[in-house]
């Protein structure tokens, strides 16, 4: 197996695991009638932004990691919020 190969595919995983989280939102939002951000959304999002994040690198694309890596935060965030507002609740 080639390095090209699979750099390749590391690329076309992150586009996936990205990928999925759109899938997850839309199908709990049908199921719900209205617009939901299930907690897997941040997660696919955090698993999909470091492995594209980590091709961008690879291929020394600064657009894409200055992308990914501004979006990772903002993954990172959100998850903080949802972990912090579940704490709080178990608190009180």
């Amino acid at each position: 197996m080639s390095e090209a190969w699979i750099w390749l595919s590391i690329g076309f995983l992150g586009q996936a695991f990205f990928s999925c989280r759109f899938l997850v939102q839309w199908l709990v939002s049908e199921r719900q009638k209205r617009s939901i951000i299930p907690h897997a959304f941040w997660y696919f999002s955090i698993l999909g932004g470091a492995t594209l994040l980590i091709y961008a690198i690879y291929k020394q694309d600064p657009v894409f990691i200055v992308g990914q890596a501004g979006g990772l935060l903002i993954y990172a965030r959100n998850l903080y919020f949802i972990w912090h507002q579940q704490r709080a609740g178990a608190d009180g």
